[in-house]
């Protein structure tokens, strides 16, 4: 066994050194993600105007999509470990050397358009290789406690992200927010160096990369719970990974909430998600996972339409905090049921495809928002997530694999 090597004790995640040293540097990456993005754009706009913000962003959003599915070859090709390392050592260069330049010259566009695509490229390598982690660095019966940990480490990155970016803008400018998000990388970096691992054993011969990119897609429709439930993720979290934001804040326009009574519904959401990670992070098993998380988006469902119908702000608080609550339980049991019922040499390409699905079907959307409220109203379009959404609990009802789906029973030594 190997200095990476790790015999993982019989003890709670949240208790267990190593996946804190994971969750660690997981938060620091995505507080990294949250920082360099609000620079970006904040740059972006004055380097050439609101209209060019989207096109710098879409120069790192395009290749990250398209490039996910390559991203879970490396990672299953090289190791997880290995890969997440390398990529977050590349970002961190990266950004350091963007800070330096914008401390010396002017931003121009097309820096920062440069800049977008190189992260967007490394992302795509980087997010399969951290999420395909958790299964390296404990046993299954601790895999919903860690989608826990990390829920709760998404929502402390995107509530401290943003305002450590303000202040860093406001008082070193762009170049102060790139470089402290270098810094949040380097962090991440140094964390996952210390971070060990399971070894899992590679095929004796190895494929083309397009080769092993068609057998994991094959792998994932073959599988009788992966298959539906790539499904149900992408239906799940179409929705709720981007057009609910818009939603939100073109709702609060049309009922005259403003945009204390946008924060508020976002906030209780928020409140609603980060209960549910805690939640899951304590709890000893969920029982009946598959059938619980189809319940779950069940209520989620009723939600959303509730939420478009909400005849005053009260209520559009209570059900935003619902909706978080229900949504955020789904996604924690979605992703624990992913990690463990894939096998571990095809875990890259896995989340790769569930990562594609929340990152790239969301934008799909986008469009669709505007479209909608300005044609039928805010309340048609939030009873169009909730028949997506109900979409997804049937599936999850209807398919006898995913409905009996069941997580491991912790058992403590």
């Amino acid at each position: 066994m190997s200095a990476q090597d790790v015999a993982v004790p019989a003890r709670p995640a949240y208790r267990d050194a190593n996946v804190l040293r994971w969750l660690t540097a997981y938060t620091a990456s995505v507080a990294g993600d949250v920082v360099f993005f609000l620079a970006l754009s904040w740059a972006a706009t004055r380097a050439g105007g609101p209209s060019q913000v989207g096109l710098v962003v879409a120069a790192g959003a395009v290749p990250r999509a398209v490039l996910m599915l390559g991203g879970g070859v490396v990672a299953d090709r090289f190791g997880p470990r290995r890969v997440a390392v390398l990529s977050d050592g590349v970002r961190c260069v990266v950004i350091l050397l963007a800070a330096a330049a914008l401390a010396l010259a002017p931003a121009h566009l097309w820096l920062l358009a440069l800049v977008a695509l190189i992260f967007g490229v490394v992302d795509a390598v980087f997010m399969p290789a951290v999420g395909a982690l958790p299964p390296r660095i404990t046993t299954a019966d601790q895999l919903a406690r860690v989608q826990g940990m990390r829920g709760l480490s998404i929502r402390l990155s995107n509530a401290v992200g943003p305002l450590v970016a303000g202040a860093v803008l406001v008082a070193g400018g762009a170049e102060g927010a790139f470089a402290v998000a270098g810094v949040l990388f380097a962090v991440s970096l140094a964390t996952l160096l210390t971070v060990r691992v399971t070894p899992v054993a590679g095929p004796s011969q190895r494929d083309s990369a397009r080769g092993e990119l068609r057998d994991g897609l094959r792998y994932v429709r073959r599988h009788r719970l992966l298959a539906p439930l790539v499904v149900v993720i992408g239906l799940s979290e179409m929705c709720f990974s981007g057009p609910v934001a818009t939603g939100l804040v073109l709702l609060a326009d049309e009922r005259g909430w403003g945009a204390v009574g946008m924060g508020w519904v976002a906030s209780a959401f928020s409140v609603g998600a980060t209960a549910s990670a805690l939640l899951l992070t304590v709890a000893p098993r969920v029982p009946r996972a598959g059938a619980a998380m189809a319940a779950a988006l069940l209520v989620t469902a009723a939600g959303a339409v509730g939420l478009g119908q909400a005849p005053s702000l009260t209520v559009a608080v209570a059900f935003g905090a619902l909706i978080g609550l229900t949504s955020g339980f789904a996604t924690t049991l979605t992703g624990a049921l992913v990690q463990t019922a894939t096998d571990p040499r095809y875990l890259g390409r896995v989340t790769s495809v569930t990562t594609l699905c929340t990152l790239g079907l969301a934008p799909v959307l986008f469009p669709a928002v505007g479209i909608t409220v300005e044609l039928w109203g805010a309340a048609t379009f939030f009873a169009g997530c909730g028949a997506i959404c109900l979409l997804a609990a049937a599936l999850g009802l209807a398919v006898p694999a995913l409905r009996r789906a069941e997580l491991p029973e912790f058992k403590a030594a």
